[in-house]
Formats: C-alpha cells, sequence, structure tokens
C-alpha cells in the first residue's frame, strides 16, 4: 500500500457507561465481523481456487473456461467490498496520524470521533447513488455466465451499508457521548455549510478544485480521516455541489478502479507475502544470506538489504516484507552491538529502496490506471533497485567499518550449501514470477496462483511448516489490505475522473510541458511533488490520483513511461518512509518494536542515500529501460 498496507490504528476510546449496553454494543459487533470476515476470507479462497483452475484448464488441459474470469470478477468486487467494511471494523483504512498522535488524550480521541462521523456522512451520501447504479446493472447481463449484473453490483450498496453500521457502533460505544455528539454535529455543521453555499460555489469555476481537492482533501487527510474517504468527500462534495453530474455516475468510476482486472492479483499477492512468513521461505533465504555475509563488518546490515530485495520479489505488500525478514534480523543485530534506532532506520530505508521490485503492487497499480505494460514494470523496476541498495550499502560499509567481530564465526561451504539447499525452494520463487511475466508465458495474476499454490506445497512438504491455526486469521488479514487498498483506488479514480472532466488535466499539461529545461525540469518537479505526496497521502493513493494526469505529459516531453514510473516510484517510496509524516516509517517501527523517535537522527542518513540513488536513477534512464 498499496503502501496501502500501512495503517495506523487510531479508535476512539470505548469505555463503556453499563454493563448492559457494553453487553449489547459487543455482541452487535462481533456477531457483524464474524458476519463479514467469514465471507471475505471465503472469497479470497474463491478467487485462488478460480483462478488456478483457470490456469490449469487453458495451460494443462488446452480447455479454457470462458466464464472463471468473469466470474473471478464478480467475486472480486464482492471481495474489495467486504474487505472493505472488515479493514472499517477494525481500523485499518490508510490514514496519516502524525499530527493527530501528538495531540493531547481528549482532542485526539475527539478527532478520531471526527475522523468516524467525516466517513460515515460519505458513506450515508453515497448509500443511494451506490443503491441506484446496481438497480440500473440490473439491465445489463453477462456475456459468459449470462446472469443479471446486480450480483455484481450489488456489493456496493452492501460494502456501503455495512461500513456505514460499524461506524454508527463505533460512535455508539464512545467513551463520552458529549464528545461523540459534538463531533457528529460539527461534521453536521460543515457538511450543512457546504450546502448552503451551493449557489455561492458554483460560478466559482475552477476555483472549486482547489476548494475541494485541496482545502477538503487536506483538512480531512490532517485530521485523521481515512485516506479513501477524504478523497470521497472532496468528489462528492464538488459534483454535487458544482456540477451537474449524476452522483451515480460517480460510483460507476468507482466501479471501474477497482474492477480491473489487473488488480485481481492484489489480494493474492498480499496473501503470499504472509503466507512465505508462515512457512518460514522467508527464514530460509535470511539464513542462506546471513552464511554468505555474516561474518563481515556490518554483514547483518547487508543481509537485511539484500533480503528485503529478495522476499519484495516474492510479496507485493511492503509491511509483509519487514514482517518476514525483521524479526528473523533483529535479535542476532543487537547482540553484535547495533543500536535499534539504527536498524528500524534501515529497515525503513529498504523499504523505500524495494518500491520498484516486481511484483510490488504500486507496480500492478500503475499498470492498471495508465496502461503501461506490467511486464515492461516488472522488467525496469528490477535495477533502480540495485542502484539503491548500493547506496545503502556504502553508508552501512561506512558506519560500521571498524565494528567488532571478534565473536563471529565464518560459515563453513558446507554450513554454507546446506543453507542454500534449504533456501532454493523459497529462492527460486522471485525468479519465477519475474521470468513468466515478463516474458508474456502468464499474468501477472495467473502467476501469483500458481506460486500461491508453491508455496502452500512448499510449506506442506518441504518446510514442513503450515499453521492451519493462522490460515483464517491471514485470509481476513488479506481481506482487510485489499479492501482498504481497493476503495482508495476506488474513490481516488473517481477524483481523477472529476479533475480530467474539469479541464485540470488540459491546464496541467500546459503547465508541465511549459517549464524551462524540459523533460530534466519535468523530472526534477515530479520528485518532489510525489516525495511530498507520498508522505502525506501514501504510494498508491498518489499515484491513482496523479498517474493518469501526469503520464500522458511524460510522454508528451520525450521521457520514456517506464523510466518515469520508476522515479516516480522511488520518490513516492522516500517520502512514505521519511518521518515525521510518512506512515511507512511508523510501520517500521511498530514491526521492530522500536520507538520512532531512537530512529529519526540515524534514518536521514539512509535517505540521503536513497536520494543520490534516486538522482542516479534519474539521470541515466538506461538503467530503468536497458533491458526492455
Amino acid at each position: 500500500m498499496a503502501h496501502a498496507e500501512f495503517t495506523e490504528i487510531a479508535i476512539s476510546e470505548v469505555v463503556i457507561e453499563t454493563p448492559r449496553r457494553r453487553s449489547f454494543l459487543d455482541t452487535l459487533e462481533a456477531g457483524l465481523g464474524l458476519l463479514v470476515e467469514i465471507p471475505a476470507a471465503l472469497l479470497v479462497v474463491a478467487e485462488i481456487v478460480i483462478l488456478f483452475a483457470g490456469v490449469v484448464a487453458r495451460y494443462v488441459l488446452h480447455k479454457p473456461l470462458i466464464w472463471s474470469d468473469e466470474l473471478a470478477s464478480i467475486l472480486f468486487l464482492w471481495l474489495a467490498m467486504l474487505g472493505a467494511a472488515v479493514a472499517f471494523r477494525r481500523g485499518e483504512h490508510m490514514r496519516m496520524t502524525a499530527l493527530v498522535a501528538r495531540a493531547s488524550p481528549g482532542l485526539r480521541a475527539f478527532l478520531d470521533l471526527v475522523a468516524t462521523a467525516a466517513a460515515l456522512s460519505f458513506l450515508v451520501m453515497i448509500a443511494w447513488p451506490s443503491w441506484e447504479y446496481a438497480y440500473e446493472e440490473s439491465y445489463i447481463t453477462t456475456p459468459a455466465l449470462q446472469i443479471a449484473n446486480i450480483w455484481r453490483a450489488a456489493a456496493l450498496p452492501v460494502g456501503v451499508g455495512l461500513m456505514a453500521l460499524f461506524a454508527l457502533i463505533r460512535l455508539a460505544r464512545a467513551a463520552r457521548p458529549s464528545t461523540m455528539l459534538l463531533a457528529v454535529f460539527s461534521i453536521a455543521a460543515i457538511v450543512a455549510l457546504f450546502w448552503v453555499a451551493q449557489p455561492v460555489l458554483k460560478p466559482l469555476g475552477n476555483l472549486n478544485l482547489v476548494i475541494f481537492f485541496v482545502g477538503v482533501v487536506g483538512f480531512c487527510v490532517f485530521a485523521g480521516v481515512p485516506i479513501a474517504f477524504a478523497f470521497g468527500l472532496a468528489i462528492f462534495g464538488y459534483l454535487a455541489l458544482t456540477t451537474r453530474t449524476p452522483l451515480m455516475v460517480l460510483v460507476g468510476r468507482m466501479d471501474e478502479g477497482m474492477s480491473h482486472l489487473i488488480l485481481l492479483s492484489v489480494p493474492l499477492f498480499v496473501f503470499l507475502g504472509l503466507l512465505i512468513e508462515m512457512t518460514g521461505m522467508a527464514r530460509a533465504m535470511v539464513a542462506f544470506l546471513a552464511s554468505l555475509l555474516g561474518h563481515v563488518r556490518g554483514g547483518l546490515h547487508y543481509v537485511l538489504v539484500g533480503a528485503m530485495y529478495l522476499v519484495s520479489g516474492i510479496s507485493g505488500a511492503k509491511a509483509a516484507d519487514m514482517a518476514a525478514v525483521a524479526p528473523v534480523l533483529f535479535p542476532e543485530m543487537k547482540a553484535r552491538g547495533a543500536r535499534p534506532g539504527d536498524l528500524v532506520a534501515l529497515l525503513a530505508a529498504t523499504g523505500a529502496q524495494t518500491e520498484t521490485i516486481p511484483p510490488s503492487l504500486v507496480l500492478i497499480t500503475i499498470g492498471s490506471v495508465t496502461g503501461v505494460s506490467i511486464a515492461a514494470l516488472f522488467t525496469g523496476g528490477l535495477l533502480p533497485g540495485v542502484v539503491l541498495a548500493v547506496t545503502l550499502c556504502a553508508l552501512v560499509w561506512w558506519r560500521y567499518r571498524h565494528e567488532d567481530m571478534s565473536g563471529v564465526r565464518r560459515a563453513t561451504g558446507a554450513e554454507i550449501g546446506k543453507a542454500f539447499i534449504i533456501s532454493l525452494p523459497a529462492l527460486a520463487l522471485p525468479f519465477v514470477i519475474r521470468a513468466a511475466v515478463v516474458e508474456g508465458i502468464a499474468t501477472a495474476t495467473e502467476v501469483s496462483t500458481i506460486v500461491i499454490v508453491y508455496g502452500v506445497l512448499a510449506g506442506l512438504l518441504v518446510y514442513r511448516r503450515f499453521d492451519w491455526r493462522r490460515l483464517m486469521p491471514m485470509l481476513i488479514e488479506t481481506a482487510a489490505l485489499s479492501g482498504a487498498i481497493l476503495l482508495i483506488i476506488g474513490t481516488a479514480t473517481g477524483m481523477a475522473w472529476g479533475l480530467t472532466q474539469s479541464g485540470f488535466s488540459r491546464a496541467l499539461a500546459a503547465a508541465m510541458t511549459g517549464l524551462p529545461g524540459g523533460p530534466a525540469t519535468f523530472i526534477a518537479v515530479s520528485i518532489v511533488a510525489f516525495t511530498i505526496l507520498g508522505s502525506v497521502l501514501e504510494g498508491i493513493p498518489a499515484i491513482v490520483l496523479f498517474g493518469p494526469l501526469l503520464f500522458p505529459i511524460a510522454r508528451a516531453v520525450g521521457v520514456h513511461e517506464v523510466h518515469y514510473a520508476m522515479v516516480i516510484i522511488l520518490a513516492m517510496g522516500i517520502g512514505l518512509f521519511a518521518p515525521p509524516f510518512g506512515v511507512g516509517y511508523y510501520a517500521a517501527c511498530a514491526i521492530g518494536r522500536v520507538d520512532p523517535a531512537e530512529g529519526i537522527r540515524p534514518i536521514w542518513g539512509y535517505l540521503l542515500a536513497l536520494l543520490i540513488g534516486l538522482i542516479i536513477v534519474a539521470i541515466f534512464p538506461w538503467i530503468s529501460i536497458g533491458f526492455l
């Protein structure tokens, strides 16, 4: 999460006044939670089974199932909306809490309730248009299954309704009813003020873009409103108050954004990241690298950089990558005297460094919203990650050139060979994924299903580590993270469509193509912009919102689209993992169980190393496109 996988849970306090009230609300929420989580988990399993059956039928039996992709697409929208409801219940929708976390406890509780009330206001306003959209879809018959499309589109009003219900329960469980009422009335007053101001807003023209897409979005994001709902409120307000566009069109754009066939691979790669950690495949890869480099000064830091590169080549979710690597390496690194702050700083830096490594969810999202070839993106993302790894390793060498290695034993050739054999089934995965997609053997979605089956078999038969008790929580986590990512993609797609319809894209193209200095200035401006956007909005929202606007401009000024993709992804990654706003940094601290204050000072050196690597990638396009 995209990046989207980085969230900070900040739910209002839930001190309840009477035992009866507590029992009723807890029972209601728990019951609704099960009713949503179990179907969401089963939908993840169904997607894997259906898509894998399609792969077997097409490539093994040579009798394609013409209905498999259509059925997977229908279930995928249900997975997205039920997953979004699960994420809402668990407080896992992506949001920026850097400012909210610094507030006093009373103000923080109030702002959390404001965020819930703001999300509820969007859900209430979009509920009827989503029902209208689903009803209109009932007149459309799907080509393969020959069923009414309302079976798919009904996921939208159902998901909206479930999220609204969870929002009401959260508000009802607030510690202080007076604080809750104040938060609700505050949001209601702001909505009413905008509604009353409708006659004033309409004549303002494109100034409304600043009011809604800068003012409303900025206020919501910094107040801790989940980003998906901040985008939703902005585009809903813009269309409802300043245009005559039917609001059902907004729901259609959201549906279009969430339902792109390429995005079917998002939950699959998220689940794959959890799977390689559970089965011990990630641990085997780390152990092999440690046997090679563990005896040199700063060796385990080099292992951390290399392990993140390899694990990122299997999982598309950055939080899953860090969670798979850090617990294996951190204890030994601390035993050798490494400072916890430096460890978490390097972990965050490797998160930014590996953003371009396929099958990154950001690469998949770019392919979805801009039409750039997934195979080209997967090929172009490898070397930029290596360049940034080299700059990070150079800084590691400098910082740890005097490390005391007197108590460290060098692994023997036999030990290295044994570690390599054990890790071989895991080491093969990144190369299989890249080769299959890049060579056109299979799509990213098809490859993800194959690799999941491979991972399950490897865990059961090779590593003998498959905890069946963790399977259901993993499936639910996959659904929640995927739903959070896809809802952001949906509302950001609606917002990007609104910007395009307003004529903003033409004005932006004219301004960017007119910059002095040509492509170099355009890339420099993009680096600054996406570093800021990555810090404030995270990666996937920024890509979905501005990718469709900026990629045509990049082509117009002579910048190769794959080169441009690598540059902005790396810039966005630096912003995502840079304190004080980058939520990726706080996710790394949470995974490493380190106080964020300890990593602030050492991370600036790593961010500088990343910036140097980014500049090298930007100056030399061959790094990104040399092997296309």
